[in-house]
């Protein structure tokens, strides 16, 4: 079996043998260039699995280099070696491309955990030939093209170490795309670790993100580890990142930067290798005005932006997406026949606004199954519309309350006064509701009845 080939490219001589050296002992082919020339004519003589290149080169730069090996060489990926604290050289050759970077001195741990990577990478043409059903994958539905552009920059993003910040509303699939990003890319047989930076006590922020030690407070019974060390070799998807308070911000920028966390009641770093996707439906550059966003880390995170789409951009997408919705839901509750949306249904669908975007989409075509009778759905079973106002239980004072929230509760009182009259008998309740027991039963799963 061929050992992977590493292409080295630097001007200073014992940097050349410093990481010529340490990959040898790894098991690979290492082959040296001192400038952009030199390193041009070894890609025309030989294949190479990676290509390492300081930032400054004699008569060039890297970043010249990462461009002609993108354009001819796209299947090699390309690291780039910055000097230290050159946060900026660093961002501006991920944006370019850059497979993953190293800062000077180079540690020898973070050399090997790059490389470890950039081996693990799929091949783009072993990606093309299985579609994301075949390889296990979850799908992002659509044929718009603005949907096929999405899943395109997935593609290319998952080829990358490069940090990114996904925008889009709530409900757009922000963390579906991340999940594509891991299991796409080289450290897919790692773990992925979602977190949500909005739902975490302030004051528990450091430990949960850090680990602590045994000791470190009160109730500290034993070591723990944080989100980092539980996502080291994969990916840590940092979901709602603009509720992080401003201290947390600055530690997670250093941790980052540093590629090393300190645990709370340690005195000492250790390494981790993890890749940072972040998310939110906020606008972060907003938050930077406003000085709730560090601008530092800002630009650490958004080094590459996707934007996730909303439903109301991609309506033509719809009698796609709910026919898979159903047929989905259907399959999980055992129902046999896949009730069909009518026509008239489908209008109203195309028509509506999606504020809840494909997570609203799912929630109403879940009820509409559990409401329909027959084998099509209707309009009504959609309940796009609030009730009629004078209906018993519907009118009364909104309290400042959003409408469905509004609704929500008087449903929920509803629900709650026929099973205490029937004894909690859900069947009896259901009849006494006018309604199926399987659409009570969805009911009081989505408003937390147990």
């Amino acid at each position: 079996m061929n050992k992977s080939r590493v292409l080295v490219v630097d001007d200073e001589a014992d940097i050349r043998e410093l990481l010529s050296l340490a990959l040898q002992r790894m098991g690979l082919d290492a082959d040296c260039a001192a400038s952009e020339f030199e390193a041009v004519q070894l890609l025309q003589k030989h294949g190479y699995d990676l290509c390492l290149t300081d930032m400054r080169l004699p008569g060039g730069d890297g970043l010249k280099l990462l461009e002609h090996i993108g354009v001819n060489y796209a299947s090699t990926p390309v690291a780039v070696i910055t000097a230290h604290g050159s946060t900026e050289n660093a961002v501006a050759a991920l944006k370019a491309g850059a497979f993953d970077y190293l800062a000077k001195p180079v540690s020898l741990n973070q050399l090997r955990a790059l490389v470890q990577s950039a081996l693990k990478l799929p091949r783009a043409d072993q990606m093309k030939k299985s579609g994301d059903r075949e390889a296990g994958f979850p799908v992002l539905l659509g044929d718009s093209a603005l949907m096929q552009q999405t899943r395109q920059m997935i593609d290319k993003l998952a080829r990358s170490q490069a940090p990114v910040h996904i925008s889009g509303e709530s409900g757009s699939g922000k963390e579906l795309a991340a999940r594509l990003m891991h299991l796409k890319g080289p450290r897919r047989e790692e773990p992925f670790v979602p977190v949500n930076c909005g739902a975490i006590p302030e004051n528990l922020m450091e430990s949960e993100f850090f680990g602590y030690k045994k000791g470190a407070f009160t109730g500290a019974n034993q070591d723990r580890d944080g989100f980092f060390q539980a996502a080291n070799g994969g990916t840590l998807f940092l979901d709602e990142v603009a509720d992080l308070p401003i201290q947390m911000q600055v530690k997670l920028l250093r941790a980052i930067q540093e590629k090393k966390v300190r645990k709370v009641g340690s005195t000492g770093e250790e390494n981790v290798d993890v890749r940072i996707i972040s998310a939110t439906h906020h606008l972060l550059a907003d938050a930077v005005r406003d000085g709730k966003f560090r601008q530092d880390l800002y630009y650490r995170l958004n080094v590459i932006e996707l934007r996730m789409p909303s439903l109301r951009e991609m309506r033509d997408d719809i009698p796609m997406l709910a026919r898979e919705i159903l047929r989905r839901s259907a399959q999980e509750d055992g129902v046999e026949t896949v009730p069909a949306l009518s026509p008239a249904a489908l209008v109203a669908l195309q028509d509506y606004q999606f504020p809840g975007n494909v997570r609203e989409l799912e929630n109403i075509l879940e009820r509409a199954l559990a409401l329909c009778s027959g084998d099509a759905i209707e309009t009504a079973d959609l309940q796009l519309t609030p009730p009629a106002e004078g209906a018993e239980g519907a009118a009364g004072d909104l309290s400042g309350l959003p409408l469905q929230e509004h609704l929500d509760r008087v449903e929920k009182e509803a629900i709650l006064q026929a099973l205490e009259k029937t004894r909690f008998n859900r069947t009896a309740a259901a009849k006494l509701l006018g309604i199926t027991f399987r659409a009570l039963r969805y009911r009081m799963e989505r408003l937390g009845i147990h």
